[in-house]
């Protein structure tokens, strides 16, 4: 039975889960998408109890806690997995169900995005600003520089490296926006070399929310002096703990990060399952999960 408001729907699904089980079942383009488009340009199955969303290629499935184990997972996925084509799913803290259903629907898992938290209070070692570099927080007039060396950096990133102005503009008018929190690595020119863009979501949480350097700035230590920087401006906020997504297999980056005090959880895991093209499925239903 559909939902007389999907939106209204959709909303008290993610709050069940995510207080059942500690994470969104939707990720931030997708909560962004909801809160200023709806469900426009989005194939959408919604019922009180649970939901699944095709935007492009991209799906998105949850199901209310007190509503699983009873088929309604599963049977959102097949309707939203009948038509062929590419799909990709996100399980958000990576959820043995999930797994099954991924599995009988053909899906094969193809990333993980770890989260890594720390305490603020852990000491930091001192910013190593190279020469000739200055650290400053974002001005209106840097949003073009910003976007650019995001594309640059992100080149190959399926997520982040697509940001564009509208999607820059949706962020800065969110209630964390702070400009003083976007650190900006700008040389004696004033050309913007790399970027920091922390968030405070509230009184006790922080995140390291993205961290860019222009390829043509590697190798001088900005990656690793603009980390430093963000996390001392969330510690002068007072905030309790920091928290970062990071790709799995980014070895690089995880040497930094657990070299400045961040680790990561099993249960701190999200995980994307990957469909190249449509399989026909049994006609029984798949277990029941986001």
């Amino acid at each position: 039975m559909s939902a007389p408001d999907p939106l209204a729907a959709i909303a008290a699904v993610r709050r069940a889960c995510l207080v059942a089980d500690g994470h969104d079942p939707v990720d931030e383009a997708v909560h962004l998408r909801l809160k200023h488009r709806g469900l426009d340009a989005t194939d959408s199955w919604v019922e009180d109890d649970g939901f699944a969303l095709r935007h492009a290629a991209a799906l998105d499935l949850a199901v209310a806690p007190d509503a699983r184990g009873a088929g309604l997972g599963g049977r959102l996925a097949a309707l939203a997995t009948a038509d062929d084509g590419p799909l990709a799913a996100w399980s958000h803290g990576d959820h043995p169900a999930a797994r099954r259903l991924a599995a009988r629907l053909g899906f094969a898992r193809t990333r993980e995005l770890w989260v890594m938290r720390r305490p603020a209070a852990v000491p930091l070692p001192e910013v190593a600003v190279p020469p000739g570099v200055t650290i400053r927080g974002f001005e209106p007039a840097d949003a073009d520089a910003v976007l650019a060396v995001n594309a640059a950096a992100f080149a190959h990133h399926p997520e982040q490296g697509a940001m564009s102005m509208a999607d820059l503009e949706e962020r800065r008018a969110e209630p964390w926006f702070d400009p003083a929190g976007l650190l900006l690595a700008v040389d004696e020119d004033g050309a913007l070399l790399g970027f920091h863009w922390t968030k405070q979501h509230d009184a006790e949480h922080g995140e390291v929310y993205v961290v860019g350097v222009s390829p043509d700035a590697h190798g001088r230590g900005l990656g690793k002096a603009l980390t430093i920087a963000g996390l001392r401006y969330l510690a002068a906020c007072r905030i309790e703990q920091v928290h970062l997504f990071v790709e799995s297999d980014n070895e690089p980056a995880l040497r930094l990060y657990s070299g400045l005090g961040f680790t990561h959880q099993p249960a701190d895991t999200h995980v994307q399952y990957e469909r190249t093209s449509h399989q026909p499925q049994p006609s029984h239903e798949a277990p029941s999960h986001r």
